[in-house]
């Protein structure tokens, strides 16, 4: 018996009821992260039609041999929509099923007991499985008891597979937003994936269960044209298409970025991308080339009708939603392929059909690119401010509680040149209390970085506004971990930090396109292998391409060999195969961070003899060779080694004044570690093939990638040094690596390059100075290495004001603040010595003979200027004529004399 279906009805909630043996029409849909549907058509004449008069559950079975039937993943539907013609003598009854995943739709979000913030629900530092549980404990829970009889088998700290979750959040809820819309939105940001197992719902670390690779190894599943596809209907658009976007961010941030071998049949065509927050560069980038690569050519959705009548492969039995398989992509090519929905019908006379819609490689990128553009810009986290009332602030600043709940999220990307760098989005909780547990408004946020090594200093990163809470942070190291904190900022009162949060920025990991086939030609005993370029698809190679390279195998012997790479589209020679035996050839692609692509469609040749019987032994002799006959090109790579050159005879005068190179000269491994002269210029190169450093033969100019040293031991400078944060000079002692730096900081203010400068570490390690040169800032203060925080004297100047003093993050602020307005000093005044200018003080006296004195406590070196007021103001005289008192009569004191509070300014 072929593939069936068949349905079985359920009480809402419990038992089995039977079959419904005589359905008319059935159309079901599974679709990967949502919810899947089921429509179905049935006489209420029909046995069964009973069954389906009331709410029920309908539960769809599959089977290959009409003995076991199996209820699969999300095939538990719920009858709740009918529709029937009163009318109509066939009694037909149309009802359409959501599946029972639908059932979050009647689970709301309740407030909770913490505090909202702009009137959501924080989720701190949470896993998706911790975000799902509470939802739904809450509501199963009295007095709610909201469907009790779903349940789920994961926990806040494992998938249902048992696997620990790879993400958490940051995230907040609008309270009533049912846990359906939860839980999609988790999905479509990548943080997992999820399915209904009867009234189960399960959750999965995202890409992982749901995601099985059956397109490769020894017995893939191959869904071919004619036996398991009968139809490949394709529907493509350049509506999207794009060949360059312009990045609009914060504080003016204006860029544009191109990809010249986007898609243009009409010529450059244009993207807006706008964010509010970002100022980064790398952000940007990031930003900038995930729009360009989603619009860079034509979007298509693959749709394959499927049959299950002699097919080698079945759905359910074989594959699923999630799982990639090997299909007819583009012009019929097999390509792996990700079953983004299945979607099978069964009509009355029981004949089933069905389709598949296919994800190919670079849609699923997109997805990829999608959810991580979503997390560049804050999608996890809520917009506005706090959510609670502030108390009136008191008339001393209160100090900020420290920040919970902080995610650094890293990323790699390329840069201009292809060369892979790091940036990170944090994103954090609101304070909205202080450290008493009063309610405050705070004035922003600080985040600060270091590398991850004991000693290293910390520095400032990004500032936000108090609605802020998402920072980015570019460029940085791939492969360095980075250790990051932050703090609350109140009136100029700075909150404790948060705990740390360390990442390692990941290498670029994305394996360029998959090349397209080899062409082969054979001539003169001599088989040429050609590429043209590109990748499947026409896909241009990524900036950050190095090579393609070059595989061969005799099919009857297997066994894949490297024998040479191009470049760039062009061709290599292979020599010295056996005449009229078959070879095979296929392409890989690599990247400068190594990353390689899947092996290209191979081809066949085998090579054709020079003559009938190739050239006898010695005929063809250098009296045979007309002039110039033999040239480079002529001469395959290899041909002329020094076994075939007889001694000395290669002389000067056999040379030509000029040697020309056409290939290149290496020392080292070819691929790897080592030093190459080729027509570019001289070029040395890591262990990964990573070019370091360059001298162009063009220009001249030299490129070093990477750490420069003037010397490896004792005093040195150290340019762009390994681990830095970002490009910088370091100058070592004589002994010991307390080094002093200097770096520029293009992050700080945007199109503007930044100095800083940053001294090494006292004995004491509890002090380092700091200075920052900016083009309308300028400032330099004594640091805590160990912190990172300002704590000494200062200076502080730009184009609006000059700020002198010193500074300590708990023991308060001395300064001076010099603008247009005025001076105005902030701070406590000591009295004491005879050089104090300026004193403010109060004082109670009594009426005595005549006049009567009020001492300052010490001497100013002259007469100061003063200013009195007193309480009881009538008839006193005040004057002061001493530089170490003033002094007041009463004439009109009553008696008895009573005691007046005499308020003092005095300077000099």
């Amino acid at each position: 018996m072929d593939f069936d279906l068949r349905l079985i009805a359920y009480a809402p909630n419990g038992l089995r009821l039977g079959i419904l043996p005589h359905p008319l029409s059935i159309e079901a849909g599974w679709p990967l992260n949502d919810v899947p549907s089921l429509k179905l058509a049935y006489s209420a004449y029909a046995v069964g039609a009973d069954l389906l008069d009331q709410p029920c559950e309908v539960a769809v079975e599959w089977s290959q041999d009409g003995t076991t039937w199996t209820e699969d993943a999300d095939s538990r539907f719920l009858r709740i929509k009918r529709s029937g013609d009163e009318v109509d003598r066939t009694g037909l009854v149309r009802f359409e099923l959501p599946g029972y995943a639908w059932m979050l739709r009647k689970v709301v979000l309740y407030p909770g007991s913490a505090a909202l913030v702009d009137g959501k629900r924080p989720f701190l530092s949470a896993t998706a499985g911790a975000i799902m549980q509470t939802a739904l404990a809450e509501a199963q829970a009295q007095p709610r008891w909201a469907v009790p009889f779903l349940s789920w088998d994961f926990s806040p700290t494992h998938d249902s597979a048992g696997e620990p979750w790879d993400k958490i959040l940051t995230i907040y809820y609008q309270p009533g937003t049912d846990a359906l819309t939860l839980l999609i939105n988790l999905a479509e940001q990548g943080v997992c994936d999820f399915r209904m197992s009867g009234r189960t719902l399960q959750l999965f670390v995202a890409d992982t269960e749901l995601d099985r690779d059956l397109a490769a190894g020894p017995a893939p599943v191959e869904l071919r044209f004619g036996r398991d596809v009968v139809e490949a209907p394709d529907d493509g658009t350049l509506e999207d298409a794009a060949s360059s976007v312009l990045v609009v961010g914060d504080n003016g941030f204006v860029r544009t970025f191109s990809n010249p071998d986007a898609a243009q049949p009409w010529g450059p065509w244009e993207q807006y991308v706008g964010h509010g927050g970002v100022s980064d560069e790398g952000t940007a980038t990031l930003l900038a080339q995930a729009a360009l690569e989603r619009a860079a050519a034509e979007r298509v959705q693959r749709t394959r009708g499927i049959t299950v009548y002699g097919a080698r492969w079945l759905p359910w039995r074989d594959y699923r939603p999630g799982d990639r398989v090997r299909a007819p992509g583009e012009g019929g090519a097999l390509e792996s392929l990700r079953v983004r929905q299945v979607a099978l019908s069964r009509n009355a006379d029981g004949v089933v059909g069905g389709s598949l819609i296919l994800n190919d490689r670079f849609l699923e990128r997109d997805i990829r690119l999608a959810r991580r553009t979503a997390g560049i810009v804050g999608g996890s986290t809520a917009d506005g401010g706090s959510g609670a009332r502030p108390a009136p602030d008191s008339p001393r600043p209160r100090t900020p509680a420290k920040p919970a709940g902080l995610i650094v999220d890293p990323l790699a990307y390329l840069d201009a040149g292809g060369v892979a760098q790091g940036q990170i989005t944090a994103t954090w909780g609101a304070v909205i209390v202080d450290t008493s547990g009063v309610a405050i408004g705070v004035d922003g946020y600080e985040l600060f970085m270091r590398v991850n090594v004991t000693g290293e200093p910390w520095f400032l990163a990004a500032t936000t506004e108090p609605d802020d809470r998402s920072a980015t942070f570019s460029p940085l190291l791939v492969g360095q971990s980075y250790a990051f904190k932050v703090r609350a900022v109140n009136l100029g009162v700075y909150g404790a930090f948060s705990a740390q949060v360390a990442v390692t920025i990941p290498d670029d990991d994305r394996p360029p396109p998959v090349p397209t086939a080899p062409q082969l030609a054979t001539r003169l005993g001599v088989v040429h292998v050609t590429w043209d370029g590109l990748g499947v698809g026409a896909a241009p190679m990524p900036i950050d391409f190095l090579r393609t390279r070059v595989w061969m195998q005799n099919p009857l012997a297997p066994g894949w060999a490297d024998i040479g790479y191009l470049d760039a589209a062009g061709s290599i020679l292979v020599p010295g195969l056996p005449y009229g035996a078959d070879r095979e050839f296929r392409f890989t692609s690599v990247d400068r961070s190594g990353n390689e692509s899947a092996a290209s469609i191979s081809a066949t040749i085998a090579t054709v003899p020079l003559v009938q019987g190739d050239a006898a032994a010695e005929s063809i002799t250098t009296g045979a060779l007309v002039a110039n006959a033999v040239t480079t090109d002529k001469l395959a790579v290899g041909a002329v080694d020094a076994g075939n050159i007889k001694a000395g005879a290669v002389t000067t005068d056999k040379l030509a004044a000029v040697l020309t190179l056409s290939t290149r000269l290496v020392a080292g491994n070819p691929t790897q570690a080592r030093v190459e002269l080729n027509s570019s210029g001289l070029a040395a190169f890591n262990a990964s093939g990573q070019q370091t450093a360059s001298i162009s033969a063009a220009t001249g100019a030299v490129s070093i990638v990477g750490q420069f040293a003037s010397g490896v031991t004792g005093a040195r400078v150290v340019v762009n040094p390994a681990g830095a944060a970002s490009p910088e000079i370091r100058f070592i002692p004589g002994s010991g690596t307390n080094a002093s730096r200097i770096s520029s900081d293009g992050s700080m203010y945007t199109g503007e390059a930044t100095l800083l400068m940053e001294s090494g570490t006292n004995v004491a390690n509890t002090a380092t100075c700091r200075l920052i040169h900016a083009a309308g800032f300028w400032r330099v203060a004594i640091h805590d290495p160990v912190t990172g925080n300002q704590r000494g004297g200062y200076v502080l100047a730009d184009e609006t004001q000059t700020h002198v003093g010193w500074f300590h993050p708990t023991s308060g602020t001395q300064h001076f603040v010099m603008s247009p307005s005025g001076t105005l000093h902030r701070g406590k005044w000591q009295l004491g010595g005879a050089e104090g200018g300026l004193i403010m003080m109060s004082a109670s006296l009594t009426k005595g003979a005549t006049y009567y004195v009020m001492a300052y406590g010490y001497t100013m070196q002259t007469v100061p200027t003063v200013v009195f007021t007193a309480e009881q103001q009538a008839g006193i005289v005040l004057w002061s004529t001493s530089n170490s008192s003033a002094s007041f009569y009463w004439a009109t004191a009553p008696t008895p004399a009573p005691s007046v509070k005499f308020n003092v300014w005095a300077w000099r």
